[in-house]
């Protein structure tokens, strides 16, 4: 699964997800938990993470909010997804 960006201990990852169920989403990893992030709006869909970290990465998906749309779309057209700089 390719990793788009790394932050503060923060793993983010985007699937390849086929079919029309699946909504644009991400997945947020730190340590043992991961939540998983609708693109639009940027809201937690499932999983969970410690509130500093869910606030960081809510933060880091709203300022790149326009490039993970378009990494979703790249990952769904069988392309691979470029990186995301992290939060500085």
């Amino acid at each position: 699964m390719p990793e788009l960006s790394r932050f503060y201990g923060i793993i983010i990852r985007m699937y390849c997800e086929l079919g029309p169920h699946h909504s644009p989403h991400f997945h947020a990893y730190h340590g043992d938990d991961e939540a998983v992030y609708g693109l639009d709006p940027i809201e937690l869909l499932a999983g969970s993470l410690p509130r500093r970290q869910a606030r960081l990465v809510e933060a880091w998906a709203e300022l790149h909010q326009s490039e993970l749309v378009a990494d979703w779309g790249r990952l769904q057209a069988g392309s691979e997804p470029l990186p995301i700089d992290p939060l500085p």
